[in-house]
């Protein structure tokens, strides 16, 4: 592609690189200039204009940038037409969105006039939020950057919306004398409206002791109504041998994992019982803000393995906003006298 300041007899074809107004005339930027436009031009003692002139084989930023993101979009992903060099890909339904790292970050790497940008990966979207845009710098670009730009896209994993697909969620509350039902009943309220957004639903919700062998029963009696299981305890888990994680394997179950490098969110636990996922919550999960409990809750949701592997990775990235309630407990120093006793480690 040819770019600069070219005589205005000349640049018939050309795309102007900037808006002029002279008079009557007004040219827009990226508008293709016509022998009219031209001829106004010079009528109105405009001698020379910036542009841009594409090569034999050159693509236009327009249909460089729609092929583009065409070919990185994957199930569940929709792309608008390209304009002005970009063409936007959203989400055609509610879901956690899939990237590939490697695939994005190939692309740009292989000329500056190509770029992507993306949601982060496992990011949970609704339909119709914009997830991704591609946006091709200049006016045109080489057929052979479009082509190993597409290659790579190719090669890799396309962008893509997973479904949630788990409806029937399932809850055990655990309790110590003077724990207060209060705390239950809002925990539950705000588990719900986690839950709306995936379309699944709370369909068993139950309480017993908090001691090892109580909650073996309870888990052994829900497991098989629900696709998921959440376990918030009256006291957080404190240790793989402690109440909740000794329950699940008592009851015949595994844990995956316990404890995530994201905070709030520390004392969370994965575990799985007739091959369905149990999730000992952390205490941060009473409380309807972002926290590690989501990252988990919202893939598995979807139907998305969490291996141990998954978790460790949740690092970069896992360091979230303190909450007002939490009494700034990375600070340091004695603990804030105004807290409920009864609200556990929230971590």
């Amino acid at each position: 592609m040819k770019f600069g300041v070219i005589p205005v007899g000349e640049a018939i074809g050309a795309i102007a690189a900037h808006s002029v107004r002279a008079e009557s005339v007004a040219l827009r930027k990226g508008q293709p200039i016509s022998a009219e436009l031209a001829s106004a031009l010079r009528a109105a003692g405009i001698e020379t204009v910036v542009a841009a002139r594409l090569d034999h084989g050159d693509v236009s930023e327009d249909a460089a940038a729609g092929g583009l993101a065409v070919t990185l979009a994957g199930m569940g992903v929709r792309v608008e037409p390209p304009f002005t060099g970009r063409s936007n890909l959203f989400a055609e339904r509610p879901g956690i969105l899939l990237v590939d790292s490697r695939t994005v970050d190939g692309i740009n790497a292989i000329d500056e006039a190509i770029t992507v940008a993306t949601l982060p990966t496992f990011k949970p979207v609704v339909e119709g939020e914009m997830i991704g845009t591609v946006k091709i710098i200049p006016y045109g670009i080489e057929s052979r950057l479009l082509g190993q730009a597409i290659g790579v896209a190719h090669s890799g994993r396309p962008l893509e919306i997973a479904p949630y697909r788990l409806r029937r969620v399932g809850a055990i509350s655990t309790l110590t004398p003077g724990f207060k039902i209060g705390i239950v009943e809002k925990t539950l309220r705000v588990f719900g409206e986690r839950l709306a957004p995936a379309g699944a639903g709370l369909v068993a919700a139950s309480a017993c002791a908090h001691a090892t062998d109580d909650l073996r029963e309870e888990l052994l009696s829900r497991i098989d109504e629900v696709e998921l299981l959440v376990v918030f305890g009256a006291s957080a888990i404190a240790d793989r041998r402690d109440v909740i994680p000794a329950a699940i394997e008592a009851a015949g179950g595994r844990i995956e994992h316990f404890g995530m490098p994201v905070d709030p969110g520390n004392l969370l636990l994965v575990g799985e019982l007739r091959g369905k996922p149990v999730l000992g919550a952390p205490g941060c999960a009473r409380s309807p803000k972002e926290n590690g409990f989501d990252w988990v809750l919202t893939r598995l949701l979807a139907g998305l393995p969490v291996t141990r592997r998954d978790i460790t990775a949740m690092g970069v990235g896992g360091l979230l906003m303190e909450t007002v309630s939490r009494g700034q407990p990375r600070a340091g120093g004695a603990p804030d006298e105004t807290t409920d006793p009864d609200e556990e480690d929230e971590r």
